[in-house]
């Protein structure tokens, strides 16, 4: 049985595509400054920035703006904002920041295929630990939407490149849907309908790779949580109607984008930590106690000061784990807040405040992520990052999920 098949995708028209397509909800969430900007670039116009909740504002009238994003969808809807491409892929290129280019295509998986726990070996698996207090505000939006706007990437492991190269190169053949600077130094995108005979022959080509797959055949790249939220729902609607047959529901479905984790241009990035209104000296010299002469460095920042902690990370461990378990306990029991920021220049400029200490993550290899995956093992939160902070998935394409 496919887990990965064309769907029937929204995309707006008559619209400014530079102001509708905004990042991913769980970036920026300590830089309010983006998000006013990005709130002043979508102010009066159409733009996927009134349909999703930034993380940033978690605890700013949540229930209130849960509402607005219901009723913005609803209008939308209602005003005919979209044009819906029945049964079709989309092919995706993202050109990053350094000019390379990153394809992908947009479909639907089966959340019946998909578990966060490992245990259960699904055919779609998570890579990185859950945080389920994540997760009850993101399924209330959930509850309240008619429609879903995705950042979830997927990665397949296809080393035959039988499912997306020969997509780029024909995609010449194929309508283009949207080609545009993405806001706030994003970098560009374009996108290519994928529908028909095109999407027939797609779907025999992933069935094939599906049937070859050892373990998980497609893996969660990023957007962990919002899956998770989709599938949560899901088995909620399900527990709510016992004896209906929700086989076909739109719920049963989320919307992704699939990459090659073997392409080139598939590049991890470390994710690293900052913690605020802490006590600086205190978080230091405690971290200093899980040092080793031979360990993994750790750069770290608070101020005008700069150093190295040595971690001791014990074989079969991962230096984030160890890092990332002190400071669940620390922070347990010392002031502090923590945030994960992408990159090193973010980093540096929140490391510069006072009480605000700065840590600095090594990249963990993607070359790794099948084999840690088949092991059943799972990554701790926030492992690594896909790209940099502004080269994450972009809400763009969408699906009605009612």
């Amino acid at each position: 049985m496919s887990c990965f098949f064309p769907g029937n995708i929204l995309l707006p028209k008559d619209v400014s595509y530079e102001k509708w397509a905004v990042i991913a909800c769980d970036q920026f969430t300590s830089d309010a400054s983006y998000w006013e900007r990005v709130a002043e670039t979508a102010k009066d116009v159409p733009s996927a920035y009134h349909l999703v909740f930034p993380e940033i504002y978690l605890e700013d009238r949540p229930a209130e703006r849960i509402g607005v994003i219901a009723d913005n969808m609803k209008n939308y809807l209602a005003q005919g904002v979209f044009q819906e491409y029945p049964h079709s892929f989309v092919y995706v290129e993202r050109t990053l920041l350094d000019g390379s280019i990153r394809p992908g295509i947009v479909g639907l998986i089966d959340l019946e295929q998909y578990h966060y726990d490992p245990a259960l070996k699904p055919a779609i698996g998570a890579t990185e630990q859950t945080v389920l207090e994540r997760v009850p505000p993101r399924i209330a939006v959930r509850r309240e939407a008619d429609l879903e706007f995705p950042h979830v990437i997927l990665f397949c492991n296809d080393a035959d490149d039988r499912l997306i190269a020969p997509i780029q190169q024909s995609k010449s053949s194929l309508k283009k849907l949207y080609d545009f600077m993405l806001m706030e130094e994003g970098g560009h995108i374009a996108g290519w309908l994928i529908s028909g005979s095109e999407a027939d022959c797609l779907q025999e080509q992933i069935d094939g790779y599906l049937r070859k797959a050892r373990g998980a055949a497609l893996l969660v790249a990023d957007g962990n949580h919002s899956l998770v939220t989709a599938k949560c729902w899901y088995e909620e609607l399900k527990k709510n109607n016992p004896g209906k047959d929700l086989s076909d529901h739109p719920a049963r479905y989320a919307l992704v984008e699939l990459e090659n984790i073997l392409d080139p241009s598939v590049v991890f990035e470390p994710i690293h930590r900052v913690i605020f209104d802490t006590n600086v000296d205190k978080l230091l010299s405690d971290l200093l106690e899980l040092s080793s002469p031979t360990g993994t460095p750790v750069e770290w920042i608070a101020g005008d000061r700069r150093g190295t902690v040595h971690l001791n990370v014990p074989s079969g461990q991962l230096p984030v784990a160890v890092l990332q378990n002190f400071l669940d306990e620390w922070l347990k029991n010392n002031e502090g807040k923590i945030d994960y920021i992408h990159d090193t220049d973010a980093v540096e400029k929140f490391a510069a405040n006072s009480n605000t200490l700065g840590l600095l993550l090594p990249v963990f290899d993607k070359a790794e992520l099948f084999a840690f995956g088949a092991s059943g093992k799972i990554l701790p939160r926030k492992t690594f990052s896909l790209g940099h902070g502004r080269e994450k998935r972009y809400y763009l394409e969408g699906r009605k999920i009612r």
